[in-house]
Protein backbone atom coordinates (compact mmCIF):
# COMPACT_ATOMS: atom_id res chain seq x y z
CA UNK A 1 0.00 0.00 0.00
CA UNK A 2 2.38 2.48 1.00
CA UNK A 3 4.36 1.41 -2.41
CA UNK A 4 1.09 2.74 -4.48
CA UNK A 5 0.32 5.68 -2.00
CA UNK A 6 4.13 6.95 -2.68
CA UNK A 7 4.08 5.69 -6.59
CA UNK A 8 0.73 8.12 -6.95
CA UNK A 9 2.49 10.98 -5.47
CA UNK A 10 5.42 10.81 -7.66
CA UNK A 11 3.78 9.94 -10.70
CA UNK A 12 0.59 13.13 -9.91
CA UNK A 13 3.46 16.02 -9.81
CA UNK A 14 3.80 16.47 -13.33
CA UNK A 15 0.22 15.79 -14.29
CA UNK A 16 -1.31 18.42 -11.34
CA UNK A 17 2.01 21.35 -12.66
CA UNK A 18 1.03 20.84 -16.73
CA UNK A 19 -2.83 20.62 -15.54
CA UNK A 20 -2.71 23.82 -13.65
CA UNK A 21 -0.07 25.37 -16.21
CA UNK A 22 -2.81 24.69 -18.69
CA UNK A 23 -5.77 26.45 -17.52
CA UNK A 24 -4.20 29.67 -18.04
CA UNK A 25 -4.27 28.89 -21.98
CA UNK A 26 -7.36 27.22 -21.70
CA UNK A 27 -9.20 29.61 -19.35
CA UNK A 28 -8.08 32.37 -22.08
CA UNK A 29 -9.86 30.73 -25.23
CA UNK A 30 -6.63 28.48 -26.43
CA UNK A 31 -7.57 24.66 -26.35
CA UNK A 32 -3.69 24.37 -26.14
CA UNK A 33 -2.70 20.31 -27.30
CA UNK A 34 0.81 21.78 -27.30
CA UNK A 35 1.73 21.17 -24.13
CA UNK A 36 3.26 17.31 -24.58
CA UNK A 37 5.72 19.03 -26.92
CA UNK A 38 6.50 21.82 -24.33
CA UNK A 39 6.88 19.43 -21.43
CA UNK A 40 8.94 16.81 -23.89
CA UNK A 41 11.44 20.15 -24.83
CA UNK A 42 11.43 21.36 -21.43
CA UNK A 43 12.80 18.13 -20.12
CA UNK A 44 15.44 17.92 -23.07
CA UNK A 45 16.85 21.48 -22.15
CA UNK A 46 17.09 20.57 -18.74
CA UNK A 47 18.87 17.15 -19.32
CA UNK A 48 20.89 18.62 -21.66
CA UNK A 49 22.22 21.73 -19.66
CA UNK A 50 22.61 19.50 -16.40
CA UNK A 51 24.39 17.27 -18.46
CA UNK A 52 27.21 20.08 -19.97
CA UNK A 53 26.88 21.81 -16.13
CA UNK A 54 25.84 19.44 -12.99
CA UNK A 55 23.79 22.55 -12.35
CA UNK A 56 20.25 22.06 -11.25
CA UNK A 57 19.49 25.60 -11.18
CA UNK A 58 20.73 26.62 -14.59
CA UNK A 59 19.11 23.31 -15.68
CA UNK A 60 15.69 24.68 -14.36
CA UNK A 61 16.40 28.09 -16.07
CA UNK A 62 17.20 26.44 -19.33
CA UNK A 63 13.50 24.94 -19.43
CA UNK A 64 11.75 27.63 -18.68
CA UNK A 65 13.86 29.33 -20.97
CA UNK A 66 12.49 26.85 -23.94
CA UNK A 67 9.39 26.33 -22.75
CA UNK A 68 8.75 30.47 -22.60
CA UNK A 69 10.68 30.20 -26.50
CA UNK A 70 8.48 27.81 -27.97
CA UNK A 71 5.39 29.37 -26.62
CA UNK A 72 6.02 32.71 -28.16
CA UNK A 73 6.45 30.89 -31.47
CA UNK A 74 2.68 28.68 -30.61
CA UNK A 75 1.22 32.76 -30.20
CA UNK A 76 2.50 34.15 -33.36
CA UNK A 77 1.15 30.91 -35.33
CA UNK A 78 -1.95 32.02 -33.83
CA UNK A 79 -2.50 35.41 -32.51
CA UNK A 80 -0.51 36.77 -35.51
CA UNK A 81 -0.71 34.35 -38.22
CA UNK A 82 -4.28 33.34 -37.76
CA UNK A 83 -3.44 29.35 -37.59
CA UNK A 84 -5.88 27.16 -35.83
CA UNK A 85 -4.95 27.06 -31.82
CA UNK A 86 -5.56 22.74 -32.23
CA UNK A 87 -3.66 22.21 -35.27
CA UNK A 88 -0.49 24.71 -34.72
CA UNK A 89 -0.62 22.79 -30.63
CA UNK A 90 -0.49 19.15 -32.05
CA UNK A 91 2.51 20.71 -34.84
CA UNK A 92 4.20 21.69 -31.86
CA UNK A 93 4.19 18.41 -30.36
CA UNK A 94 5.17 16.63 -33.29
CA UNK A 95 7.77 18.87 -34.05
CA UNK A 96 9.34 18.43 -30.49
CA UNK A 97 8.96 14.96 -30.49
CA UNK A 98 10.80 14.66 -33.46
CA UNK A 99 13.20 17.85 -32.71
CA UNK A 100 14.12 16.46 -29.58
CA UNK A 101 15.21 12.75 -31.04
CA UNK A 102 17.12 14.64 -33.97
CA UNK A 103 19.09 17.25 -31.04
CA UNK A 104 19.58 14.73 -28.89
CA UNK A 105 21.98 12.76 -31.81
CA UNK A 106 23.32 16.30 -33.00
CA UNK A 107 24.32 17.97 -30.30
CA UNK A 108 25.15 14.98 -27.61
CA UNK A 109 25.77 12.10 -30.12
CA UNK A 110 23.64 9.55 -27.85
CA UNK A 111 20.09 7.77 -29.09
CA UNK A 112 17.46 6.93 -27.00
CA UNK A 113 18.91 8.43 -23.74
CA UNK A 114 20.45 11.11 -21.95
CA UNK A 115 21.70 10.82 -18.10
CA UNK A 116 22.51 13.74 -16.06
CA UNK A 117 24.65 13.89 -13.13
CA UNK A 118 22.51 15.84 -11.03
CA UNK A 119 18.62 15.63 -9.87
CA UNK A 120 16.18 18.01 -8.36
CA UNK A 121 17.14 18.07 -4.13
CA UNK A 122 14.76 15.32 -2.23
CA UNK A 123 14.40 16.64 1.53
CA UNK A 124 13.55 13.01 2.27
CA UNK A 125 15.67 10.28 1.25
CA UNK A 126 15.41 6.39 2.14
CA UNK A 127 12.34 6.87 4.42
CA UNK A 128 10.94 3.24 4.90
CA UNK A 129 8.37 3.57 7.83
CA UNK A 130 5.58 6.26 8.78
CA UNK A 131 4.65 9.21 6.91
CA UNK A 132 7.89 9.60 6.08
CA UNK A 133 7.53 6.54 3.10
CA UNK A 134 4.82 8.14 1.12
CA UNK A 135 6.99 11.27 0.65
CA UNK A 136 10.55 9.56 1.05
CA UNK A 137 12.54 10.11 -2.90
CA UNK A 138 10.15 13.08 -3.36
CA UNK A 139 11.65 16.12 -5.14
CA UNK A 140 11.67 20.11 -4.12
CA UNK A 141 8.84 20.77 -7.03
CA UNK A 142 7.06 18.02 -5.29
CA UNK A 143 6.71 19.80 -2.17
CA UNK A 144 6.34 22.83 -3.75
CA UNK A 145 3.70 21.64 -5.92
CA UNK A 146 0.60 22.63 -3.66
CA UNK A 147 2.23 26.13 -2.94
CA UNK A 148 2.12 26.43 -7.00
CA UNK A 149 -1.25 25.30 -7.18
CA UNK A 150 -2.35 27.69 -4.67
CA UNK A 151 -0.26 30.56 -6.36
CA UNK A 152 -1.94 29.53 -9.52
CA UNK A 153 -5.63 30.10 -7.72
CA UNK A 154 -4.92 33.47 -7.03
CA UNK A 155 -3.73 34.49 -10.00
CA UNK A 156 -6.64 33.39 -11.46
CA UNK A 157 -9.67 34.19 -9.18
CA UNK A 158 -7.83 37.06 -7.17
CA UNK A 159 -6.08 39.31 -9.47
CA UNK A 160 -7.02 41.74 -12.44
CA UNK A 161 -4.67 39.38 -15.29
CA UNK A 162 -7.30 36.43 -14.18
CA UNK A 163 -10.46 38.37 -14.53
CA UNK A 164 -8.96 39.54 -17.92
CA UNK A 165 -7.97 36.05 -18.68
CA UNK A 166 -11.09 34.60 -18.28
CA UNK A 167 -12.99 37.89 -19.81
CA UNK A 168 -10.96 37.17 -23.28
CA UNK A 169 -11.53 33.49 -23.37
CA UNK A 170 -14.99 33.86 -22.31
CA UNK A 171 -16.58 36.83 -23.84
CA UNK A 172 -13.97 38.93 -26.13
CA UNK A 173 -16.24 41.43 -27.53
CA UNK A 174 -16.84 42.80 -24.07
CA UNK A 175 -13.33 42.49 -23.46
CA UNK A 176 -12.58 44.52 -26.27
CA UNK A 177 -15.34 46.68 -25.19
CA UNK A 178 -13.59 47.06 -21.69
CA UNK A 179 -10.30 48.08 -23.44
CA UNK A 180 -8.56 44.83 -23.05
CA UNK A 181 -5.74 44.00 -25.44
CA UNK A 182 -6.67 40.32 -26.64
CA UNK A 183 -3.18 39.91 -27.73
CA UNK A 184 -1.57 40.74 -25.14
CA UNK A 185 -3.54 38.96 -22.39
CA UNK A 186 -3.11 35.74 -24.40
CA UNK A 187 0.45 36.23 -24.81
CA UNK A 188 1.02 36.44 -20.82
CA UNK A 189 -2.03 33.56 -20.62
CA UNK A 190 0.56 31.68 -22.77
CA UNK A 191 3.74 32.16 -21.11
CA UNK A 192 1.93 31.62 -17.65
CA UNK A 193 0.81 28.09 -18.98
CA UNK A 194 4.93 27.39 -20.38
CA UNK A 195 5.71 27.87 -16.59
CA UNK A 196 3.65 24.56 -15.72
CA UNK A 197 4.70 22.84 -18.49
CA UNK A 198 8.41 23.53 -18.37
CA UNK A 199 8.61 22.54 -14.82
CA UNK A 200 6.37 19.69 -15.00
CA UNK A 201 8.99 18.49 -17.97
CA UNK A 202 11.87 19.28 -15.52
CA UNK A 203 10.25 17.15 -12.89
CA UNK A 204 9.68 14.32 -15.23
CA UNK A 205 13.31 14.23 -16.21
CA UNK A 206 15.38 15.37 -13.22
CA UNK A 207 12.63 14.61 -10.14
CA UNK A 208 13.45 10.60 -10.52
CA UNK A 209 15.22 9.35 -13.46
CA UNK A 210 17.98 11.93 -13.77
CA UNK A 211 17.75 11.48 -17.75
CA UNK A 212 15.81 12.09 -20.51
CA UNK A 213 14.63 9.18 -22.83
CA UNK A 214 12.51 9.99 -26.83
CA UNK A 215 9.18 10.68 -25.95
CA UNK A 216 9.43 10.36 -22.30
CA UNK A 217 6.13 12.33 -21.52
CA UNK A 218 4.67 9.38 -23.13
CA UNK A 219 1.07 10.92 -23.67
CA UNK A 220 1.50 13.13 -20.27
CA UNK A 221 0.76 16.29 -21.55
CA UNK A 222 -3.18 15.20 -23.36
CA UNK A 223 -3.33 13.77 -19.67
CA UNK A 224 -2.98 16.68 -17.82
CA UNK A 225 -5.24 18.64 -20.37
CA UNK A 226 -7.97 16.22 -19.51
CA UNK A 227 -7.08 16.65 -16.36
CA UNK A 228 -8.08 20.66 -16.60
CA UNK A 229 -11.16 19.29 -18.06
CA UNK A 230 -12.49 16.98 -15.30
CA UNK A 231 -11.73 19.22 -12.94
CA UNK A 232 -13.62 22.00 -13.78
CA UNK A 233 -11.11 24.70 -15.21
CA UNK A 234 -10.50 25.25 -11.17
CA UNK A 235 -6.63 24.26 -10.26
CA UNK A 236 -7.81 22.97 -6.84
CA UNK A 237 -10.08 20.40 -8.93
CA UNK A 238 -7.43 20.00 -11.50
CA UNK A 239 -4.61 19.13 -9.10
CA UNK A 240 -7.37 16.33 -7.83
CA UNK A 241 -7.82 15.02 -11.07
CA UNK A 242 -4.13 14.90 -11.53
CA UNK A 243 -3.66 12.78 -8.25
CA UNK A 244 -6.73 10.56 -9.64
CA UNK A 245 -4.94 9.76 -12.99
CA UNK A 246 -1.47 9.57 -11.79
CA UNK A 247 -3.22 6.63 -8.65
CA UNK A 248 -4.29 5.23 -12.34
CA UNK A 249 -0.62 4.95 -13.98
CA UNK A 250 0.74 3.68 -10.68
CA UNK A 251 -1.54 0.46 -10.49
CA UNK A 252 0.56 -0.30 -13.92
CA UNK A 253 3.72 0.73 -12.44
CA UNK A 254 2.81 -1.24 -8.97
CA UNK A 255 1.51 -4.41 -10.97
CA UNK A 256 4.84 -4.37 -12.92
CA UNK A 257 6.67 -4.44 -10.41
CA UNK A 258 4.62 -7.22 -8.29
CA UNK A 259 4.76 -9.48 -10.77
CA UNK A 260 0.65 -9.03 -12.15
CA UNK A 261 0.46 -11.20 -15.08
CA UNK A 262 -3.12 -11.87 -15.14
CA UNK A 263 -3.64 -9.26 -17.62
CA UNK A 264 -0.98 -8.58 -20.39
CA UNK A 265 1.52 -5.54 -19.75
CA UNK A 266 0.06 -3.32 -22.77
CA UNK A 267 -3.00 -3.55 -21.30
CA UNK A 268 -2.09 -2.45 -17.90
CA UNK A 269 -0.55 0.46 -19.50
CA UNK A 270 -3.83 1.23 -21.57
CA UNK A 271 -4.91 1.96 -17.82
CA UNK A 272 -4.38 5.48 -17.19
CA UNK A 273 -5.59 6.68 -20.61
CA UNK A 274 -8.89 4.46 -20.40
CA UNK A 275 -10.07 6.41 -17.11
CA UNK A 276 -8.67 9.49 -18.67
CA UNK A 277 -11.22 8.52 -21.82
CA UNK A 278 -13.72 7.14 -19.17
CA UNK A 279 -13.15 10.81 -17.03
CA UNK A 280 -13.69 13.59 -19.64
CA UNK A 281 -17.30 11.57 -21.47
CA UNK A 282 -18.36 11.35 -17.75
CA UNK A 283 -17.24 15.20 -16.80
CA UNK A 284 -19.00 16.33 -20.15
CA UNK A 285 -21.95 14.00 -19.31
CA UNK A 286 -22.34 16.01 -16.15
CA UNK A 287 -21.71 19.26 -17.58
CA UNK A 288 -24.56 19.08 -20.14
CA UNK A 289 -27.03 17.38 -17.63
CA UNK A 290 -26.71 20.46 -15.27
CA UNK A 291 -26.76 23.08 -17.87
CA UNK A 292 -30.31 21.50 -19.24
CA UNK A 293 -32.22 23.19 -16.88
CA UNK A 294 -31.21 26.11 -16.99
CA UNK A 295 -31.21 26.48 -20.63
CA UNK A 296 -35.16 25.44 -20.37
CA UNK A 297 -35.43 27.74 -17.89
CA UNK A 298 -33.99 31.02 -20.07
CA UNK A 299 -36.40 29.52 -22.65
CA UNK A 300 -39.26 29.53 -20.49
Amino acid sequence: MEEFVASSIRTSIPLALAGVGSLFAVRAGIFHLGIEGLMLASAFAAVGVAHATSSVLLAVGAALAVSALLSLVYWALIDKLGANAIIAGLGLTTACIGGTAYFLDAIFDRRGRLDSPVGLPRPIRSAEDGLGAYVSELSILGWLTPVLVFIAWMILRRSRLGLRITAVGTYSYGAQAAGVQEQRVRLQAMLLTSIGAALAGTELALGGLSAFSEGMTNGRGFIALAAALFGLMHPLGTAAAAVFFGAAEAVGVVTQIQGFDLLPRPFILMIPFVLTIAAVTASAIVRKRTSAPKEETNIA
